[in-house]
């Protein structure tokens, strides 16, 4: 196939029009900032943040993360710094980019969303 571009990855999810369909999870990607010196984020169609909350929370304490022989079992307690401090501290950044970013809520009752 020289000279082709091959064929295009272009999709959508939801009418959001991604360069191709491979979307870090949340969970996995952080807020998305902190693996910007190791992935290039623009490469992506896009990623999902860590969970969000109204309000901030600390998660559960440590140990977190448990080793088995099959893997690993993980207790994190959804620690997330908060939609204001996440609009405030880590949006203006991801706002730069040229890459579809999903935020991820979630709430306890229907006031928090």
């Amino acid at each position: 196939m020289s000279g082709s571009a091959g064929p295009s990855l272009v999709t959508s999810l939801c009418g959001i029009v991604m360069r191709n369909p491979v979307l870090a999870a949340s969970g996995t990607f952080g807020y998305g900032v902190e693996f910007e010196k190791l992935v290039d984020l623009n490469a992506l169609g896009g990623f999902v943040v860590k969970g969000l909350s109204r309000e901030p929370i600390e998660g559960n304490p440590p140990p977190r993360v448990y080793e088995t022989r099959g893997g690993m079992i993980n207790s994190i307690g959804l620690q997330n710094l908060g939609v204001h401090a996440f609009v405030s501290q880590k949006l203006p950044a991801l706002a730069r980019l040229d890459t579809a970013v999903f935020a991820n809520v979630f709430g306890y009752e229907t006031g928090d969303y």
